[in-house]
């Protein structure tokens, strides 16, 4: 089982390392803490984008009640579909908090693409090792950026191009499990519409809130269909 995990997790591991080191190298060359810091926070925290986005507030000296709102805005993006996952994660023991707290957009995307098996213990056992092995990528790619940021001097530009790269990899794994391609021509129409509608600090909730509530209605449209042949 270990090793059909591990295989899942590769398109996460290729992303999170190269985007941890990112914030690594961001985290020791814009802040006065100790190296060990950034895989800390990765530990602890554990946001990716919430994280580079919390360095650059506290490089700029902005206060901890900014940098909570900024991160609370930017990660409400999981209220939207972290709530599809409870009935998943219900009776998995002491095993749910973590679930719950390690549910990144990756895992997510992960979690609901891959095939399953009708043994819901089974299952919620792969889901939590998915999960961690996530955030194991994660700690080490922070760790790495810091620790290279600490020792040496090079070019990271265009580093954090890894989580668009990313993002395009999970859609296309999205598609080749759904084999529905309306979400992503409703993401991309939804996000071309906060771009041109909306300031860019609004752009990703508006985005979120649009795709969320076609899909819903496409969601109740379908369904209506479903009864009204069963009847």
């Amino acid at each position: 089982m270990s090793r059909s995990v591990f295989r899942l997790t590769l398109p996460i591991l290729f992303g999170y390392i190269p985007l941890g080191t990112a914030f690594g190298v961001l985290f020791s060359t814009q802040l006065d803490y100790p190296w060990w810091v950034a895989p800390l926070t990765g530990l602890v925290i554990y946001a990716g984008a919430g994280q580079i986005l919390a360095v650059s507030l506290l490089a700029s000296h902005a206060g901890l009640l900014e940098v909570f709102v900024a991160m609370f805005v930017l990660n409400s993006r999981h209220l939207f579909y972290g709530l599809s996952l409870l009935g998943r994660f219900r009776g998995a023991g002491w095993r749910k908090a973590y679930l719950i707290f390690g549910l990144t957009d990756e895992t997510y995307s992960l979690l609901t693409s891959r095939p399953q098996n009708a043994d819901r213990k089974t299952e919620q056992e792969i889901d939590f090792r998915i999960t961690a092995l996530n955030q194991c990528y994660w700690i080490v790619g922070c760790a790495l950026g810091a620790l290279l940021a600490d020792n040496l001097r090079f070019d990271t530009s265009g580093i954090e191009f890894a989580l668009v790269a990313l993002f395009i990899v999970l859609t296309i794994e999205q598609f080749k499990a759904l084999g529905d391609s309306f979400p992503i021509w409703t993401g991309a129409a939804a996000a071309a519409i906060a771009i041109v509608f909306l300031e860019p600090a609004h752009q990703l909730i508006g985005a979120i809130v649009i795709v969320t509530g076609v899909l819903l209605i496409q969601y109740r449209k379908l369904r209506s269909e479903v009864a009204g042949e069963g009847v």
